[in-house]
């Protein structure tokens, strides 16, 4: 079982950062593919970021195309940590963000995750 509680949320204008920190429980995190997903009122979730366990050598990264070159995700397991840098923030960037944790390989896909957090709100100012 892990436990995932995201922070770091907030108002921010267009073009500002925000880093989103969600730390999880449980000795067993960098076995887990890392995903960070957000949903914006009367939408779907979406795919934004994951990065992968550490069965793999690297860190390895994959982003959505709409926020490619502006966020950055990462992690530090001695921490039980994963981050997602926002910078260059857009009004489009306004969802509540979920973290989540994958036992078996990262994904793009709600349904492939195993744990969720409970979110935590951006809003991007115009």
């Amino acid at each position: 079982q892990v436990q995932l509680v995201e922070s770091g949320g907030g108002l921010v204008q267009t073009g500002g950062s925000l880093r989103l920190s969600c730390a999880a429980s449980g000795r067993t995190f960098s076995r887990y593919a890392m995903g960070w997903f957000r949903q914006a009122p009367g939408k779907e979730r979406e795919f934004v970021a994951a990065i992968s366990s550490r069965n793999w050598s690297a860190d390895n990264t994959y982003y959505a195309d709409s926020v490619k070159g502006r966020f950055t995700i990462s992690r530090d397991n001695a921490k039980n940590t994963v981050y997602l840098q926002m910078n260059s923030l857009k009004p489009e960037d306004t969802a509540v963000y979920y973290c989540a944790a994958d036992r078996s390989s990262w994904s793009r896909f709600v349904s492939d995750y195993d744990y969720w957090g409970q979110g935590t709100q951006v809003t991007v100012s115009s």
